[in-house]
């Protein structure tokens, strides 16, 4: 069993930790914020949010024995941990930032998610109905009712002649050229 340091807060003096807590807190490192806050929000339902921060303000009120408090800091004291995450999206982002050939065409078709259509299937169609390798294909966007590929114009004049009219997913596709 924990023994208390202190007695629970309750009226003004909680009020009061609550002040110290908001001055605290826009004076921290904003990014450290953000590191912890999407934290949160990947652990803890929207809805209990608030029963979070509410248990929170509880254990810091009622106070922990000195060895719990230099435990808990020493395992939030890792920086090591928060370099980590920011690398990941840097190098999805240069992935996805693929130059186009310039005589590239972007072509439009009239399926996407809602008729469980991605891009990793979409990719593989192409593939074998063109016979051409990933590579051809320069780029595919899938949004809920709508495709877009980016490849030569060969390859899209190919596309459009094999592709148009066919079933796809349960629907009658319709590739033509992307008005963008």
């Amino acid at each position: 069993m924990e023994e208390k340091t202190s007695t629970p807060l309750t009226g003004d003096a909680l009020e009061k930790k609550i002040d110290e807590l908001l001055q605290a807190m826009r004076s921290a490192d904003p990014a450290e914020l953000e590191n912890i806050k999407s934290i949160i929000r990947k652990k803890v339902r929207f809805f209990d949010r608030m029963s979070l921060a509410a248990m929170l303000l509880k254990i810091i009120s009622e106070g922990k024995r000195e060895s719990d408090r230099g435990q808990r800091r020493v395992k939030s004291e890792r920086p090591e941990k928060k370099a980590e995450p920011q690398t990941k999206p840097q190098e999805t982002k240069e992935k996805a930032e693929r130059a186009i050939p310039e005589g590239a065409k972007t072509l439009y078709l009239n399926i996407g998610k809602m008729k469980h259509l991605y891009a990793k299937d979409l990719s593989k169609l192409l593939q074998n109905e063109l016979e051409i390798t990933r590579e051809d294909i320069y780029q595919i966007r899938v949004h809920d009712k709508y495709s877009f590929v980016t490849m030569s114009a060969e390859n899209c004049e190919k596309a459009i002649a094999k592709l148009n009219n066919q079933a796809i997913n349960g629907r009658t596709a319709k590739v033509t050229y992307s008005e963008k």
